[in-house]
């Protein structure tokens, strides 16, 4: 699947809009789980219009992956975007892929990293690992361990397992100082994101 692999699912709005109250993202979320691609559009379509950012977002996973549609990173980008544009975190997160990969967009380290940045921020652990990835091999930044420590800390904080390897791989090439710099920016970033850990 095209997707940024997620464990966080976004809370489900209030929807105010006339047009979306026939539709409903849950049911389109579990047609989607069960391959049932042409209810999930159904549902998702009308509330993607209505400006709701779930529904953008499902929007853009039905055309990332052609399913039930025709694959078009390019609606997929535009549907992304917007869901992105109100702070949806998997939204940033795939946009994030698409610039890893050059799929529908030029490809770009420096675009992916900005915008795994901004889903890692909103505790999105598969971002965190790329962000960790991006900062220690030197991708689309210049490299810091420190920095990519400091990520796959946070997100081995947050429950990912995957994360405790490469923190440990990543520890091996560190200095005692350096490490000791990346736990202090994780104790930080965890103080300011308290919200997040009691979702894990």
């Amino acid at each position: 699947m095209r997707i940024c692999q997620l464990t966080i699912l976004a809370a489900l709005p209030l929807l105010l809009s006339p047009i979306a109250w026939g539709a409903d993202f849950a049911t389109g979320q579990e047609a989607y789980d069960t391959g049932d691609y042409e209810t999930a559009l159904a549902e998702w379509l009308p509330l993607a219009e209505a400006g709701d950012a779930d529904g953008q977002f499902g929007m853009g996973l039905l055309y990332g992956n052609g399913y039930g549609v025709e694959l078009d990173d390019f609606q997929a980008l535009k549907w992304y975007v917007l869901a992105a544009g109100q702070g949806h975190a998997k939204a940033q997160c795939n946009i994030a892929v698409m610039h890893a990969n050059g799929w529908g967009v030029p490809q770009s380290d420096e675009q992916a990293l900005k915008w795994y940045t901004l889903a890692a921020e909103q505790g999105v652990t598969p971002a965190q690992i790329n962000v960790g990835r991006m900062y220690a091999g030197g991708f689309g930044a210049v490299q810091d361990k420190v920095q990519g420590h400091k990520w796959f800390s946070i997100a081995a904080e947050l429950g990912d397992n995957d994360a405790i390897f490469n923190r440990d791989i990543l520890a091996a090439t560190m200095s005692a100082e350096e490490i000791a710099e990346s736990n202090r920016l994780r104790i930080e970033w965890m103080e300011d994101h308290q919200s997040l850990q009691a979702k894990h």
